[in-house]
């Protein structure tokens, strides 16, 4: 389990920006609410026949 402590900021102060990044990376790529939530899902390819809309 990640998590990351953002109420105590002496611990943060001791904490390294590379140390947050890597917490923040591994929230978003574990398998979570949070991760669908804050991820896009993946782009829908184009259909074989071509569907561009013509105005």
């Amino acid at each position: 389990m990640y998590g990351v402590d953002v109420g105590d900021r002496a611990l943060l102060r001791a904490r390294s920006w590379r140390w947050l990044r890597v917490r923040i990376l591994a929230l978003l790529s574990a398998e979570s609410r949070l991760a669908r939530a804050l991820t896009p899902p993946p782009a829908a390819s184009a259909s074989p026949g071509g569907s561009t809309v013509r105005r």
